[in-house]
């Protein structure tokens, strides 16, 4: 089918193995998860900006995929481009998913903070760290890659040895996140003010109160096999993606806990069942044929259909 291709990064690979505009067959491994941070960055900017929607666009994969089709001077340096089909189909999606030029920009934005040792930029899915410290595993001493998107136009970001260990520390020192966590309070210490909120049999995230909050939390202790506490704030977030303990408290709510199902009940059908086996057969005779089509005539008289 007809299409276009247009680059979108290009990729300059630094050091004495990359000589002559040769590419070691080794960068394969850098250019294989280059892609894969790409893709799932691309997917996660995706979902952020369409959280009510579940399922990705039609072939989102396939369209954020990256191509070399060639090598050019310049130590190493690989273009990569993506395919755009001319689809008749066109006006019922975008013909390139722009986060995928999002999400090189990010990947440059990452390594660049990482290069002038300021913060990560906020936008950064963190559960995605641990594939970004892969990028560059195969570089030795000398050796780098430069990621430049191709537009907007912006100084290129180093990919080194360097710079992969500064982004490991970064990666497993906990981070900062606004998040809203609900759990059951089952510790709680009055006089310095904290308690533990528990969201499973495993994880428990601290937080403090107010004394205007202390009713709400030592009841919520009280009654913690019957109220659920809901905590908004921020907190301090491990390399995992888990809260560990909240830096700043912005809200404290209760509500009830949701009954779980009994599941040694016995299901409705047969209930109506046993009841309907219950009623003698002579009055099931009595109701109307037509019953079911014009139930709301012999419930409610309305005139029959």
């Amino acid at each position: 089918m007809a299409g276009t291709w247009r680059e979108v990064v290009r990729l300059q690979f630094r050091g004495e193995r990359f000589r002559d505009h040769a590419l070691d067959l080794t960068a394969v491994t850098e250019l294989r998860q280059f892609q894969k941070i790409v893709a799932e960055t691309a997917k996660a900017l995706w979902r952020a900006a369409n959280p009510e929607r579940e399922r990705l666009p039609a072939r989102f994969e396939d369209r954020t995929r990256l191509c070399l089709r060639r090598i050019e001077e310049g130590s190493a340096v690989a273009p990569l481009e993506i395919y755009v089909q001319d689809l008749p189909q066109a006006d019922l999606w975008e013909p390139e998913i722009k986060e995928v030029r999002e999400a090189i920009v990010l990947v440059r934005d990452v390594f660049e903070s990482v290069e002038r040792d300021m913060p990560l930029p906020g936008r950064l899915p963190r559960e995605l760290l641990s594939e970004y410290t892969e990028w560059g595993k195969t570089l030795g001493p000398g050796e780098a890659i430069d990621v430049e998107p191709a537009e907007p136009q912006g100084r290129p970001a180093r990919v080194s040895g360097e710079t992969r260990a500064k982004l490991e520390r970064f990666a497993e020192a906990p981070h900062p996140a606004t998040v809203e966590v609900t759990g059951h309070v089952l510790e709680a210490d009055v006089r310095q003010r904290r308690f533990q909120l528990w969201m499973d049999d495993k994880v428990a995230v601290g937080a403090t109160f107010t004394e205007e909050q202390e009713g709400l939390v030592t009841s919520a202790l009280k009654e913690h096999h019957s109220t659920r506490v809901t905590v908004s704030g921020q907190v301090d977030m491990s390399p995992q993606g888990k809260p560990i303990r909240f830096t700043r408290v912005d809200r404290v709510s209760t509500q009830p806990d949701e009954v779980p199902p009994d599941a040694s009940a016995r299901p409705i059908e047969e209930v109506l069942a046993e009841i309907a086996s219950r009623v003698p057969g002579q009055e099931w005779a009595k109701l109307p044929s037509d019953l079911t089509d014009q139930l709301d005539h012999y419930l409610y008289g309305t005139p029959k259909r």
